[in-house]
Parts: C-alpha cells; structure tokens; sequence
C-alpha cells in the first residue's frame, strides 16, 4: 500500500514531466510542488490517512481549466496517472492518487460562486469546502443543497462520489442537486455535461468523476434553507455494550417503516463510552413530539432536545458532532469499512447481539474507534438505480465502522475494524452488502463491485470511450473495458 518513500522517476529534476509542468506554471499565478523541493514541504502536502503513504510526482495548483488541460496533457505524454484533490479527505489518500508517481491537480484555487437568483441555480468552483458552500449559499438568498457534516470536506470529491447527510432523505444527495459541470477530460479537452449535452458524462460524475476527469465548477438546483430544525440526543454512557443491543433493535425497527417522516435524520454512534443515538429533525417541536422517539428510545438515557435558530446554527451543530468525532479535518492513522443495508436486509437479532458482544469482549488497540449507523432512504431512493452512477438507492441506512491508531496503526486496530463488520456479515450468509465510495475501503478486493454495483459494466464503457489509457486512475477507479 505505496510503502515506499522513494521519490518516483516522474518527478526527478529534469524529467520530462517536471519540465512540461513547469512550462505551464512558467507565467501562471499557480504553482507546482515536487516531492524533493522546498516548495512541497511548504504547501503542506499531507496525506489524510497516515497509515497509507503516498508521494505523488508533482502536486499542482491550477487556476484555471486552461492549466488543467495543459497539467493532464503533461500527464499523458509521461504515461503517469492524474487525480484531482478538493477537500483531501479520502480515507485512502485517493485525492493524492492512492499510490505512487501520480500528478495531483489540487482545486483550492477554484473558489468560483454565483446565484442566479432567476432560478436560484448556483456556480460553485470544485475546490469550495463545504462550510464555505454553506455559507455562501446563505448569503445569496438563504439558500442550500443537501450535503455532509464535515465543513473540512470539499465539494468536488462530497458532490462525486454521493455527498449523503441529513436532509439527504427530504432532498436527495449533494449529487442529485447538480444541473451541469465542467470537466477537463482525458485528452485535454476542456468540456460541460448536462442531461443535454454529454448525458453520459454527466452520469458518470455523479457518483464516480475520480475516474473520468477533473471537474471544475458545478451547477447546483438550490432550495430554500429550512426554517425550523430540531437536534436531539440520546446518551447511554458506559456499562457494557451488550446491554444496548435491544436499544439499537428498537431504532433500527424505527427506521425501517416505510412511512418514516422524512423530516428526521438519525444516526447511532457506538465508542468506547457507550452510545448515542442523535439527529435532526426538519420541523417544528410540536411535530417532533408526536413521533414519540423518547419514549421508544430513551432506555435510562440522557436526554437532550434542543430547538436550533435556523439552517446554520443546524450545519455548525453537525460541525461539532464532526469533532466530537475526530474524522473532521485532522489526519491521522486510521482503517474504516462500510456496509449498506436495504429494508430486505435488516440485521438479524443475532447479529446485533454478536456486534454488541463483541463490542465488549474485543482488544482494541486502541480507545478511540467508532460504529456509526446513519439512516439513509427517503428522497435519496426515489431517484431510479440507473439515472447516476451512485449506485446505492436502495439503501435504508449504513454502517461505518473506524478506529484509530495512536501513534501508528496496530494490525490488532484493523482487525477489531474488519471484525466489527465480520460479526454482522456472518450472521447474514449469502447477502450482497455493498460498500460506500464516501469511506473508501483500500482492502476490498471487489471495491469496484462494491462501490458501484450495477451500474460497474456501463461506466466501464463509459471510461472505454473517454479515458480508454485511464489516466485518472486510483487503486479502486473505473477502469476501461475492450
């Protein structure tokens, strides 16, 4: 997994990539970093998952689509591979291409916002991070999108690759919001993708754009920001984990009705103090109240129930529950999976009895780890399997599963990880989970599969026709078909 540290021959001073890149950043107000330079250690270039090193052959800093075209032609004609980086947040370091002697286009030079208030269509660069998509979009009429809590999160990698979070299930996901883009492609050429013009690019970047090109601003449909906004919790803090179990058996036959309010975002945090089970809900407190969730959940819980200003005392708030986390903007040494669930395979009582017993009786490693189910469907499952490349909308809720080192990453921390997984999937033989390409997963053998299901064969002809060399390559990408 990219061990070694060696400078890749990419990047050695006087290759020809270094010397065609600095032929585009000779007279650009861009730059570009090579691994043996000052410059490098100077921007910072840090990988987000520690335990995963990566040195790629040149980080560049773009600021236009002109320069990206000229950076990807740069690329090819080295016969080395390009990834785009945002927010850089890939747990595997994907932004970063994943592995050795990649060129990284880095987007934070791409800050581009506008309202067309006619239609309340918003322009938004691909490097803006999410707090300040939040923002902006506020500013310009009280506007929003559906998106994740992570406000270090940036929003060329959160609207690709799904962009799930908790008015995801009133308004579908970060991509489902995205009109048009433009992307600079495999052969240069500098082009936009709508239901009308390049349909099939379109569809390709809407939940897989890391193995097509490098997306440059969005076209978003923006709504109305809510008004009223409930956050809750329910705390059980120590004793053991096992005596939870019943606790999650209830909430997880809570969000399996079929005609759950889709006002309410809900997740359970498992760690090593206990569980909290908290959310929004996207009304008023009155409605809140009827859905009774106290007295269905709360088994001698602390409970807290607040009413938030409006949509950014909402987004700050998730921001907190990010920290509380640690999985906002800090890099470290960590290993997480995923599994997705549908209504037709909830977990058996067995399961969630094994997961919890586990919970207790396991060495760790390590005391900061986490299990996260956080409830999906609604307007994310109306849209049809087929009309993006997000292959999941099906899904009724995920787990994310994440620990990590301290220090360095233990093979005891990543078995505990693999294991917490292990105990749900083996008491369900014979189930086609599925995975989440917003965790990605370095060790699955079947990413691909996993990550887009059936949607894999038609965007490897989709890469066969654009990207038939695949140049935008990471380990788990789309890869082109005869």
């Amino acid at each position: 997994m990219g061990q070694t540290q060696s400078l890749p021959p990419a990047s050695q001073a006087g290759s020809p990539l270094q010397l065609c890149l600095n032929n585009v950043f000779a007279s650009s107000s861009g730059d570009v970093a090579y691994p043996q330079s000052v410059f490098y250690q100077l921007a910072n270039v840090k990988a987000y998952n520690q335990h995963i090193p990566v040195v790629p052959a040149a980080v560049t800093r773009p600021t236009t689509s002109q320069e990206i075209s000229k950076i990807v032609q740069c690329a090819v004609a080295s016969n080395v591979k390009v990834q785009a980086r945002s927010g850089g947040h890939s747990y595997g370091n994907y932004g970063l291409g994943g592995e050795d002697n990649a060129v990284v286009v880095d987007m934070v030079n791409f800050q581009k916002f506008s309202m067309d208030t006619s239609n309340w269509q918003a322009t938004v660069g691909a490097g803006t991070l999410l707090a300040d998509v939040t923002t902006r979009m506020h500013d310009a009429g009280g506007r929003a999108i559906a998106h994740g809590t992570c406000p270090q999160v940036g929003i060329g990698g959160h609207a690709t690759i799904g962009g799930l979070g908790p008015i995801s299930r009133q308004w579908g996901s970060a991509l489902d919001h995205i009109l048009e883009v433009e992307i600079v492609l495999a052969n240069g050429t500098i082009t936009r993708a709508s239901a009308t013009q390049n349909p099939e690019i379109l569809f390709a970047v809407k939940g897989a754009a890391a193995s097509f090109g490098v997306v440059t601003e969005f076209v978003f449909l923006t709504r109305p920001e809510p008004t009223n906004v409930i956050r809750y919790s329910y705390t059980l803090e120590f004793g053991k984990k096992a005596n939870m179990a019943n606790t999650f058996a209830t909430w997880q036959s809570i969000v399996a009705d079929p005609n759950l309010d889709r006002k309410l975002a809900t997740e359970v945090v498992l760690f090593e103090l206990g569980m909290i089970i908290s959310g929004t809900y996207f009304g008023t407190k009155a409605e809140y109240d009827a859905l009774n969730f106290e007295k269905r959940l709360a088994q001698n819980a602390t409970v807290s129930v607040n009413t938030l200003d409006n949509w950014l005392g909402a987004v700050g708030n998730w921001a907190e529950t990010e920290a509380l986390k640690l999985v906002g903007g800090v890099s470290g040494s960590f290993y997480s999976k995923s599994l997705t669930f549908r209504p037709d395979t909830l977990i058996p009582m067995k399961g969630i009895q094994d997961f919890f017993n586990y919970l207790d009786n396991t060495d760790k490693g390590t005391l900061i780890w986490f299990a996260i189910f956080d409830v999906e469907g609604g307007a994310v499952n109306d849209v049809p399997q087929n009309a993006t490349a997000y292959a999941h909308r099906d899904a009724l809720f995920y787990l994310q599963t994440y620990a990590v080192g301290l220090g360095s990453l233990s093979t005891k921390t990543i078995d505990f990880v693999t294991g917490m997984s292990k105990k749900i999937t083996d008491s369900m033989p014979g189930v086609d989970f599925g995975a989440y390409a917003g965790y990605v997963d370095p060790q699955l053998t079947d990413g691909q599969q996993q990550y887009w299901g059936t949607n894999l064969p038609r965007l490897q002809q989709i890469k066969a026709a654009i990207d038939p060399k695949d140049v935008f390559h990471n380990p788990q990408s789309v890869r082109p078909v005869a």
